[in-house]
């Protein structure tokens, strides 16, 4: 894994956490697919708060000079992805989050600490 994937990833979780995001998840994908190194995996309880989320993770990275190559589903507000291409970030309404169910189907990912990140 880079360290520059590493940096957005604790960046992304600092960001979700100072909003208030729920059961914030970072799994580490590099090693089953080249999609990216992490995911990260967050809800909000309403689409304000999923907003909010999506807003506070792209100033963040944002002032730390990375940009997102692809932003998805900023008009529905109940799934919201954000790629920057190492790291992808999927916020979502609670319901939503129950409904795909990411982390069943990336499974086979490492689930990363907060801790492991600041390391």
């Amino acid at each position: 894994m880079n360290n520059t994937a590493k940096e957005m990833a604790r960046l992304a979780y600092e960001a979700l956490e100072d909003k208030k995001a729920e059961d914030i998840k970072v799994l580490e994908i590099g090693n089953i697919s080249i999609i990216a190194d992490y995911f990260i995996i967050a809800n909000g309880t309403n689409t304000s708060q999923v907003q909010a989320l999506v807003d506070n993770v792209q100033e963040l990275l944002g002032k730390n000079g990375y940009n997102p190559k692809r932003v998805e589903g900023l008009r529905t507000s109940s799934w919201i992805l954000l790629d920057y291409g190492d790291v992808v970030i999927h916020v979502f309404s609670k319901e939503d989050r129950l409904f795909y169910d990411l982390e069943r189907i990336w499974r086979d990912g490492t689930l990363v600490s907060r801790e492991q990140l600041e390391a």
